[in-house]
């Protein structure tokens, strides 16, 4: 069936975003079916499905996930850019808003509603939101009330508070209407969280990463037993090559922001430098804010010892040339690098900070943990495992242990119980009623 734009959004289907299943498609799997009676219909959210990030690439491997069963798409705010920098997986479409590319379709809602539906939006998300993603424009707010009142499906996952807060006020009653949060409640603003308590409870579930975050939103919340659950983040499939664990090579990986601390891991890994001047640290990730990092780089003189290597479709082939993985970050939403280090084998040094890394770590058996902002003790840490061979294949065995927590078919049955879940909880009513009887 062909794609049809209504009013300049790219939509598929009759009046809505999924076209219907093929022949082949939403298979069973072979295994015992434990979650969902039938498949459903799902659209994730996110503000920008174009972009390199932690929460696009996360999100596109649960899309992925979920696609063996389920029909599955990835609904964009914006869309910046003609390709996206992580291709979905086959059966997955990514289903753009609003189009800011140069050939962009002309075709758009008029500006008196554009205004509309951006003023109503303005209402609804906090400034603080705003100014931290700038993708709540007003043609990618009005397509996306325009989405949601057209889409037919059962499921739609927003991916951050200002998406969430619109499903909240937004969302018609026949959809089922979760909440994906990606950081911490703490990052959040007062005035988000106090949008959070007023308006998460209007949808029909909310997920986090970790148990420390999901304690945090049951006491703001006060939410009912099985509307708020921990679901972590899962490995993408296949075999992942194997880290020697014999590279003179330390790996980061993020983004560069002020939260990764990318200088205090510069200055941690001076102490390395020291005692072992053939190791060297590969910084993984983009961004315009390396200014901090460059000058820490060259201040210290280790101009041969640091490389900035750039953005990456390659992770784990990255950090499998790595024999450590460092973190200096301030705080993590969960901590995706760790259990993808885990997942070639190479242990993990950290400094102990909210959230997700004093989940995910066993501190002395499958990497080290330090206190927050004290790189002496990050330094001393890298040292102790660039020094001693054995300790750290030891580690990075018990590292690749660790990671089959995190293995991407367990993780979506654990979606899968927690959507089936959810959906018992609401009136029998529109679609799912008819899906699961």
């Amino acid at each position: 069936m062909p794609e049809r734009v209504l009013r300049g959004y790219t939509l598929s289907g009759p009046g809505c975003a999924f076209r219907p299943p093929g022949p082949g498609t939403n298979t069973l799997p072979d295994r015992a079916w434990q979650g969902l009676g039938q498949p459903v219909r799902i659209a994730f959210v996110i503000a920008n499905g174009y972009a390199m990030g932690g929460t696009v690439r996360t999100v596109h491997n649960l899309a992925r996930g979920l696609s063996d069963r389920h029909e599955v798409e990835i609904v964009s705010l914006v869309r910046k850019r003609r390709t996206p920098f992580f291709k979905p997986a086959e059966g997955v479409r990514l289903v753009p808003l609003s189009d800011e590319t140069d050939d962009a379709p002309a075709t758009r809602p008029g500006k008196r509603t554009l205004e509309r539906w951006h003023r109503r939006a303005e209402a609804i998300v906090p400034k603080a939101e705003r100014q931290r993603n700038k993708n709540f424009t007003p043609e990618a707010v009005t397509g996306l009330r325009r989405y949601l009142r057209s889409t037919n499906a059962d499921v739609v996952i927003g991916t951050r508070p200002g998406i969430n807060l619109l499903l909240a006020a937004w969302a018609p009653p026949r959809v089922l209407t979760i909440g994906q949060e990606h950081l911490n409640l703490e990052e959040h603003k007062p005035a988000v969280r106090k949008a959070i308590a007023r308006a998460y409870p209007k949808l029909g579930g909310l997920s986090v990463l970790t148990e420390t975050d999901r304690a945090a939103y049951q006491e703001l919340l006060d939410a009912p037993e099985g509307w708020l659950t921990a679901l972590p983040n899962a490995l993408e499939p296949g075999d992942p090559p194997r880290s020697s664990l014999d590279q003179p090579v330390i790996a980061a990986a993020g983004r560069f922001s002020p939260v990764k601390q990318y200088p205090l891991l510069v200055e941690a890994f001076s102490h390395v430098v020291r005692d072992h001047p053939q190791w060297r640290l590969h910084i993984h990730g983009g961004g315009d804010r390396d200014e901090e990092l460059r000058e820490t780089v060259e201040r210290l003189g280790l101009g041969d010892n640091v490389s900035l290597m750039g953005r990456t479709t390659d992770m784990l082939g990255e950090l499998a040339k790595a024999s450590l993985l460092a973190v200096s970050s301030r705080v993590e939403g969960f901590g995706m690098t760790i259990i993808e280090a885990f997942s070639v084998g190479v242990p993990v040094v950290s400094f102990d900070c909210p959230h997700g890394p004093r989940e995910i770590i066993d501190d002395g058996r499958n990497g080290l943990l330090v206190p927050p902002q004290d790189t002496e003790a990050l330094g001393a840490a890298l040292s102790r495992l660039v020094a001693n061979r054995e300790e750290r294949h030891r580690m990075g065995e018990a590292a690749l242990a660790s990671a089959s927590a995190y293995r991407l078919e367990d993780v979506i049955a654990q979606w899968e119980d927690f959507l089936e879940l959810r959906r018992t909880a609401r009136p029998k009513r529109g679609p799912l009623a008819a899906l699961f009887g």
